[in-house]
This record gives structure tokens, C-alpha cells and sequence, in this order.
């Protein structure tokens, strides 16, 4: 029987993660993979193309521990988990950051903010401040592959009224923004789409909030 040197060293071998979908918020999702439920930290860019529970599910996996602690990072795209893995590895950008970068825009506008060096763009994510925005800007410029592609997301199930609600304002307070804020924002959009999926809700709303 092998040995291990620590939960490092246990964990370092996990890339991808294939299952059903156990749960599942707009920050994590829990996998059952062989009846063991993996919980598993992931951005609003891979949320929108998950299933319900119950579905089928492969995540491209980033291990991450610190002292006594070891998270797992998910993403539905080989392209998410670069951008992630390029982004903690900037000076003052952990994986928290990272994710709400990727939470806060999409690949590809992210992508273009960081070539074209838009500090404006970038500021407008929740939590990043201006001097970070410049150091992703600096550090990534020229780091990025030419070639990078994402998949376009597929719509999910639409939810009640009052729980769809619900799951927007906590997603919305979980990027950042105020809950008097992420309300008022939340109801515009529900008033001009009251069928609207949270998916496609939930864009219109950050887009709206970013252009304000």
C-alpha cells in the first residue's frame, strides 16, 4: 500500500470529477460521485450550464490547500480553469477573487478587458479595486493564449416566482453587491420578464448593474 505525505498529496490527483449533481447554488455545487459528495466551489460561468439535480456532471477540478484546509475548485471548461489558475497566480489574487472575477464576467469579455488592458472593465466586477484590475491587466497580457475559446452556455429550467426571486438576491449579495441595491435590480428585470429563467435573469441583471 502506497503512502501519502498529507492531504496534499491525496487530493493533488484529482482533475476531473465525473457524477451527478447532488445540490447546487450559485457558488457550489455538490457531485455524488459513487455514493462520496464532493462539495465544490464554482463560478457563475459554469452554474449557468449545470443541470438540475440529479443530472449528469464532469468538472475540470483545481485542488487548493491552505494549512489544514483543501478546497475544490470547478469548471465546466478547460477555458475557465486556466483563466482561474492564471488569475491566483497574480500577487493578491486568491481563488475567492478569482472566482468572483470569473462570477462577474464572461470569459471572453474578460479575455478582451485584459488585452485591450480596460482597468474600466475590470473595475466594474465586484471586489476588484483599480490597482488589481492594472496588475490582471500587466500580468496577463501577454500570457494569454491566442487561441482561447468557450463554449456558448445552455439555458436551464426556469424556477417559481418567489424562489427565483430569492436565488437572485442571494447570488447577488454573494458577488458583492448590497442587498437595497441587488432588490431594486432584481424587481426591474422580474417586472419587464416574469417568466425569465434565473440564468437569463440573472445576466440581464449584472449587465444592467455593471452599465450603471
Amino acid at each position: 500500500r502506497g503512502a501519502t505525505t498529507g492531504p496534499e498529496s491525496a487530493c493533488s490527483m484529482i482533475a476531473v470529477l465525473r457524477g451527478s449533481i447532488s445540490e447546487k447554488t450559485p457558488s457550489r455545487v455538490i457531485v455524488d460521485v459513487a455514493g462520496v459528495g464532493y462539495d465544490v466551489l464554482v463560478p457563475l460561468s459554469t452554474f449557468y450550464v449545470l443541470g438540475e439535480p440529479g443530472a449528469a456532471v464532469t468538472l475540470r477540478i483545481h485542488t487548493h490547500v491552505r494549512e489544514d484546509v483543501i478546497a475544490l475548485y470547478g469548471f465546466i471548461t478547460r477555458l475557465e480553469q486556466d483563466l482561474f489558475e492564471r488569475l491566483i497566480a497574480i500577487s493578491g489574487v486568491g481563488p475567492k477573487l478569482a472566482l468572483a472575477v470569473l462570477s462577474g464576467i464572461e470569459p471572453t469579455d474578460l479575455i478582451r478587458a485584459i488585452r485591450t488592458q480596460d482597468v474600466a472593465r475590470l473595475t466594474r466586477i465586484p471586489g476588484i479595486g483599480k490597482k488589481t484590475a492594472e496588475r490582471i491587466g500587466l500580468e496577463l497580457k501577454d500570457r494569454l493564449p491566442a487561441s482561447l475559446q468557450i463554449a456558448e452556455p445552455a439555458p436551464a429550467a426556469s424556477t417559481a416566482a418567489d424562489q427565483l426571486r430569492d436565488d437572485l438576491l442571494s447570488a447577488l449579495v454573494n458577488l458583492g453587491y448590497q442587498r437595497p441595491v441587488a432588490e431594486k435590480a432584481v424587481e426591474r428585470v422580474l417586472h419587464a420578464q416574469p417568466d425569465a429563467r434565473f440564468e437569463t435573469a440573472l445576466k440581464d441583471i449584472l449587465r444592467a448593474l455593471m452599465k450603471s
